[in-house]
């Protein structure tokens, strides 16, 4: 018999923001991330290919009014509460929609979880 898979409930948990990451915010609210690039290829790419140094990453409206909220205390549920008590009914479908763009952040390893106290 095979074993099912066990699949985590992304509302209860809480996420962290990298350390090594730093972001700004510009004068309409746009969350803009900067990410270094490092290692032996980046550093060939850099030298051959002219490629930067560090990355900007510009986020939208949405993305940027939840990234200062991601502080390692509020819940994924939590933080698309907010998102939509700010935006309403044009977050729809808010859950699926607010776990995506986690799950996104979390494999470009911009954010990592812990479970909910």
């Amino acid at each position: 018999m095979k074993k099912k898979k066990e699949q985590k409930n992304y509302l209860d948990l809480v996420p962290e923001r990298a350390s090594a990451l730093t972001w700004t915010q510009d004068d309409e609210g746009i969350v803009v991330l900067e990410v270094e690039n490092t290692g032996v290829f980046n550093r060939i790419a850099q030298k051959l290919f002219k490629r930067p140094k560090v990355t900007k990453v510009h986020m939208e409206k949405y993305g940027s009014f939840l990234w200062p909220l991601i502080d390692g205390e509020r819940t994924v549920m939590e933080l698309a509460d907010l998102q939509k008590a700010e935006f309403g009914e044009e977050v729809e479908p808010l859950y699926p929609r607010v776990v995506k763009y986690m799950q996104i952040m979390e494999s470009y390893h911009f954010i990592s979880f812990r479970e909910s106290l």
